[in-house]
């Protein structure tokens, strides 16, 4: 019963002697500075002074935007699987799940003019 486990193993051990690999590699490799210079030593890639603290805050309204494109894209991504085994379905089961579908997208629909008329989608 092992036996069936042992493909499994062998890819968990070569999974963690490519990234134990990896990590040595880049290390023994790598270029090594011993006296690295104060621009290099700052948290910028290119050695600019900081400008302001380092966390600003951001509108809420940038986070609620991409929430709602996630939301609606995932929303449209389950219309796809439905979309290719649509004439599939509709000989089992008949014009209910064009139906179904209506309901889902009416559904999207209704949220997406209810973001809408509330502002949700207003850059100001």
């Amino acid at each position: 019963m092992l036996q069936d486990y042992v493909p499994v193993a062998i890819l968990f051990l070569a999974s963690l002697a490519v990234a134990v690999g990896g990590i040595f590699l880049s290390s023994w490799l790598g270029p090594r500075s011993k006296r690295p210079a104060p621009e290099k030593l700052l948290p910028y890639e290119s050695g600019m002074l900081p400008v302001g603290p380092a966390r600003r805050r951001f509108a809420i309204k940038f986070y609620l935007i991409a929430v709602l494109f996630i939301l609606f894209d995932i929303e449209v991504v389950f219309m796809y699987p439905w979309a290719v085994v649509f004439r599939e379905l509709l000989a089992s089961a008949g014009i209910i799940a064009f139906i179904e579908m209506l309901v889902f997208v009416g559904v999207l629909l209704i949220g997406l003019f209810y973001l809408w008329k509330k502002g949700a989608l207003e850059w100001e």
